[in-house]
């Protein structure tokens, strides 16, 4: 038998905001769903930047960008003994600079990832309407991924919390809370495989269950073609990230 495709629940009540959230945890299909109707995607982004902001004050306060630039100094031994090669002068301004960079790149995360939300819903729009024949709007599937991503919030809730207690020798901004197979990795191994690790995240993972799920649904495409779209892209996306570790 072919695979339905997920169809709108026409007698649905609309949504407000904070019940689309709410369901994006509870009863997905309802938000995404309700997306057809309205594709705001104001709430989930709003929730984004707050939860940024709380644990970049707390990184801030509890670790110090510059501990925090050493330590992901410590992650590529190539450039921290160029560093620490150069004379004490320069030595002194390539690590205030590279403290800088770091802490204004985080402060700007709220604008990277709305830029890096637009790009993933162009991408998935064409795949899903061009690649198999569905139905999707810009909109609908920025709002698709705003709230497909929610989980993310979560898993920057527990940074929040593990960066009080966390040792500031063994912070790593680049993989701060342990839900993934990289942060339980041996840092000797190769990054590589380090970087195969990281990208195996159970948020990451929720946030593509339900990628597949609003792609489904806003696109009006069977499930198996929304899967093939969204962990296509995320296998490409891995691969990418393993050879960009290679060269680092």
């Amino acid at each position: 038998m072919a695979e339905a495709v997920i169809q709108p629940e026409a007698s649905a009540p609309p949504l407000n905001e904070v019940q689309r959230v709410v369901d994006a945890f509870v009863a997905p299909s309802k938000t995404f769903t309700d997306i057809r109707r309205s594709a705001s995607w104001w709430m989930p982004y709003v929730i984004g930047v707050i939860v940024t902001l709380i644990f970049g004050v707390v990184v801030q306060q509890k670790i110090g960008w510059d501990k925090t630039y050493q330590n992901m100094l410590k992650q590529s031994p190539a450039q921290q003994q160029r560093i620490e090669q150069a004379p004490a002068d320069q030595q002194a301004r390539a690590m205030q600079l590279g403290a800088n960079i770091t802490k204004y790149t985080f402060w700007g995360t709220p604008v990277i990832a709305l830029i890096f939300a637009i790009v993933a819903a162009a991408v998935l729009m064409a795949t899903v309407n061009f690649g198999f024949g569905g139905k999707s709007k810009f909109g609908q599937m920025i709002a698709v991924w705003m709230y497909a991503t929610l989980p993310w919030a979560i898993q920057g809730i527990l940074g929040i919390i593990t960066t009080y207690f966390v040792d500031p020798d063994s912070f790593n901004l680049k993989n701060f809370v342990g839900t993934n197979i990289g942060y339980y990795l041996p840092q000797d191994l190769p990054k590589t495989v380090i970087a195969l690790g990281s990208a195996i995240d159970v948020f990451t993972i929720w946030a593509l269950i339900l990628l597949t799920m609003g792609c489904a649904i806003v696109g009006n495409i069977k499930k198996g073609q929304a899967a093939a779209a969204v962990w296509g892209w995320w296998v490409i996306m891995t691969i990418l990230k393993v050879v960009g570790a290679m060269f680092s």
